[in-house]
C-alpha cells in the first residue's frame, strides 16, 4: 500500500500519512545519537561523531554543533549537507531580525522560522524533505534558557531533556530516570556524556567520537562554547568511561 503513495511529498495515504516525510525521519534514526539537556545556569548540546576512517583528516570545524547566533546555538542529527544548507538560512533570519529590530532575535521566535522553512519542503512538489532534526539551546531576555527540538516535517516542541538520532529512545530513557528541575551545567554535563556512553554502539569512548557545547551567561552576556578536545578527555577520564562497554539493547 505505502508504494502507492511514497512517491511524492505532497500526497497524503489513505490512513493520513506523508510517506516521505516519515521515510527522513527514519533516516535520522542511522545518524549518531544527539542529546541536549536545559540546566538552571544554561543548556548542554552534546552529539556523537561517527568516525568512519581514521584516513579521514580531522579539522578544526565542528560536525555537529553549530553556532547560530550570539546567544543561540544547535547540535545535528541527520545528513550534514542538509544541515548546512538550513543552518545557513537560519543565521540569515537571526541577522535579518537583528537588522529590524536592533535587539537578538528570541530562541523560539528563530526555531519557528526554521521549521517554516522546514515545512515548505513536505508541501510542494518537486521538493524532498530535509533529513535532518535538530536541538536547539539559547537564552533570552524573554523566557531565559530554552531547549528545543525540530524535525523534518516542520514540528518543534520544548524540551528539558531530549534525545536525536541512534538509540534516541534509550538516551530519552535515562534522561527520564535521571533529570532534575535543578540541575547545574557542571551536572548536566555529566549526564549528557553518561547518556551517550549507554547508547553509543563504540566500544570505548574518546574525544575524537564526541562534540559537547554549553550556552550560559558569562558576565551577563551569552557564550556559546564547544568544548576541547582537552576539556573533553578530562571529562571521559573523570567519568571513568575511557574504556567502558556499551550497554545491551
Amino acid at each position: 500500500m505505502a508504494r502507492r503513495y511514497d512517491s511524492r511529498t505532497t500526497i497524503f495515504s489513505p490512513e493520513g500519512r506523508l510517506y516521505q516525510v516519515e521515510y527522513a525521519m527514519k533516516a535520522i534514526g542511522h545518524a549518531g545519537a544527539a542529546v541536549g539537556i536545559l540546566a538552571k545556569d544554561g543548556v548542554v548540546l552534546a552529539a556523537e561523531k561517527k568516525v568512519t576512517t581514521k584516513l579521514l583528516e580531522q579539522g578544526a570545524k565542528t560536525e555537529k554543533n553549530y553556532k547560530l547566533d550570539d546567544h543561540i546555538a544547535c547540535v545535528v542529527a541527520g545528513i550534514t549537507a542538509d544541515a548546512n544548507t538550513i543552518i545557513n538560512s537560519t543565521r540569515v533570519s537571526a541577522l535579518r531580525y537583528k537588522l529590524k529590530f536592533q535587539e537578538p532575535i528570541p530562541v523560539e521566535t528563530l526555531v519557528t522560522y526554521t521549521a517554516q522553512y522546514k515545512q515548505q519542503y513536505t508541501q510542494f512538489g518537486g521538493l524532498r524533505p530535509f533529513g535532518v532534526a535538530f536541538l536547539y539551546g539559547g537564552w533570552d531576555a524573554q523566557r531565559g534558557f530554552q531547549l528545543y527540538q525540530s524535525d523534518p516535517s516542520g514540528n518543534y516542541s520544548g524540551w528539558k531533556a531530549t534525545a536525536i538520532g541512534n538509540n534516541f529512545q534509550a538516551a530519552q530513557s535515562i534522561l527520564k530516570q535521571e533529570y532534575k528541575d535543578d540541575i547545574t551545567v557542571d551536572e548536566a554535563l555529566k549526564l549528557a556524556l553518561k547518556t551517550l556512553s549507554k547508547t553509543m554502539d563504540s566500544t570505548s569512548m574518546n574525544s575524537e567520537k564526541l562534540e559537547f557545547s554549553t550556552v550560559r551567561l558569562v558576565n551577563g552576556r551569552t557564550e556559546c562554547h564547544v568544548l576541547t578536545d582537552a576539556e573533553l578527555a578530562q571529562m571521559i577520564k573523570d567519568a571513568d568511561l575511557a574504556s567502558q562497554q556499551p550497554q545491551d539493547d
